[in-house]
């Protein structure tokens, strides 16, 4: 149950299972960010999802970078077997997720609650650290108040008298009104108080679903038809109170051909809605992945685009960030770049592509560029649309041999996959097939002149796919 107004705020023992889900092609780096970041264990993975357990608090979550958005997991399990039941029998089975187990319910609201408690806790203690400041600043107006001059004091109490009189004569007319405020501000203050103590008790809880299904059952229920069988099993079970506009506790469902999954939102904005973007560009997400892969030290950081409206923008994000005095920004082609050769460490390029952009074979005039300022064992991590990674890797480069295991010295190795724990009771282990693909990728990419391909990451950016690729710089180009 969640501790009481006066015990202290406590995390389970053995931590607490969460959910990321992540944008497909990001789980290698979600993996290995949960267990740096987090110190994570029973890490396990199913497509655009992540699984692990911690007891890090609300503050270290909010520090993962590659996530999309995190969830308090309630329970996973295989698909329902949708061939094989009527729909009425698929109706029951959808229930059970709630009557099955009503107590693994109740565990994980009181841990949704003890979570947000500490970090309401931890935000008043810092409230209450800056106080003290405001508490000096009206001890300095009390003193200059005391050396007002003796006339100016007897002015004062003077029209204080006054006042005084004229409030008496005015009293009763204004009594209405001020009866009003008064239950005005109860009013409010008890709603506040109402919406405390719904915190603390479970039935008094106000909800709403969300649901996705694909695969075999999207053609059976819709989402809101599941959203409405789930709706009404929570009320039933526990009391609680449909609120579609406000709720204190939003519930999540995903449905499909390959797992049942069930969690609670723990934060309403999105991991990946980074605060500090002001202007739009490549999702956050994205921009990590290749920052992490770069493996950038403290350098200086220099940013270069053609398009002055692309710069304004970063302009007003490094504003925003507060870095501005720390990257400069420059305007010029990739292909002409106003730098010494061999002169750069990492060099970090959303290569463009889309309708706009047809680069074709000028993709090698770019990476020719890069290779130039590049200085020898430097870094250089490209996005690549998929007619760029089809020119290169079709293309005649100047190649040199690449070395026998392809560049991977940072491999993820073997990881867990979803296996449900009400069911087996242990999380099996199996090679990922994502892996194995990123490792044809690579193998199937060749060295562009001194550029070696170290790794390689298939991604998505939504309506397309793209691949992350790193190269180092071997040798000296000549260039």
């Amino acid at each position: 149950m969640a501790a009481g107004p006066g015990d202290p705020v406590r995390r389970p023992a053995a931590g607490a299972r969460f959910f990321c889900t992540v944008g497909r092609g990001l789980e290698p780096f979600l993996l290995r960010e949960v267990r740096a970041r987090l110190e994570a264990s029973e890490v396990e993975y199913i497509l655009g999802k992540v699984f692990f357990t911690t007891c890090s608090d609300l503050n270290m979550l909010k520090k993962l970078k590659s996530a999309e958005r995190l969830f308090l997991l309630i329970k996973k399990q295989f698909p329902f077997n949708v061939p094989s039941v009527s729909k009425g029998k698929l109706f029951s089975e959808v229930q059970r997720l709630i009557n099955d187990d009503p107590e693994s319910w109740l565990n994980v609201i009181s841990i949704w609650k003890n979570l947000l408690e500490l970090n309401a806790k931890k935000e008043n203690l810092s409230q209450r650290d800056a106080n003290p400041q405001k508490i000096k600043l009206g001890k300095n107006d009390t003193i200059t108040g005391k050396k007002l001059k003796t006339e100016q004091m007897q002015e004062m109490e003077e029209n204080r008298e006054c006042q005084l009189e004229k409030q008496i004569e005015e009293t009763l007319e204004q009594g209405d009104s001020l009866t009003k405020r008064e239950k005005f501000q109860e009013e409010e203050f008890q709603n506040d108080a109402a919406k405390a103590v719904d915190t603390h008790k479970e039935n008094n809880l106000t909800f709403r679903v969300s649901c996705r299904c694909s695969g075999a059952i999207a053609k059976i229920f819709t989402a809101q038809e599941i959203g409405r069988i789930v709706g009404i099993a929570l009320m039933k079970q526990f009391g609680w109170k449909a609120d579609l506009r406000n709720p204190n506790l939003e519930i999540f469902i995903h449905l499909s051909d390959i797992y049942s999954v069930v969690g609670i939102p723990v934060f309403r904005v999105p991991l990946a809605s980074r605060a500090y973007i002001r202007t739009t560009g490549l999702r956050s997400t994205i921009a990590w992945a290749m920052a992490s892969v770069a493996e950038i030290k403290d350098v200086y950081y220099v940013g270069a685009d053609v398009s002055t409206s692309q710069l304004l923008g970063a302009s007003d994000n490094l504003k925003a960030a507060g870095l501005k005095d720390k990257i400069e920004l420059l305007k010029v082609s990739v292909i002409e770049l106003p730098l010494p050769s061999e002169s750069v460490d990492v060099i970090i390029s959303d290569i463009p592509f889309g309708k706009k952009f047809k680069l074709g074979k000028d993709i090698r005039s770019i990476l020719q560029e890069l290779e130039r300022v590049l200085r020898v064992g430097g870094t250089v991590v490209l996005l690549l649309s998929e007619a760029h990674h089809r020119c290169l890797k079709d293309g005649e480069g100047r190649s040199i041999p690449l070395n026998s295991k392809g560049g991977h010295t940072d491999e993820l190795g073997v990881a867990k996959c979803l296996i449900p724990e009400e069911k087996t009771g242990i999380a099996k282990t199996v090679s990922p097939s994502l892996e194995a693909s990123n490792q044809e990728c690579l193998d199937k990419m060749p060295p562009f002149g001194s550029l070696v391909p170290m790794e390689c990451y298939k991604v998505s950016l939504g309506k397309t796919d793209a691949f992350i690729y790193k190269y180092k710089k071997s040798h000296s180009s000549g260039l």
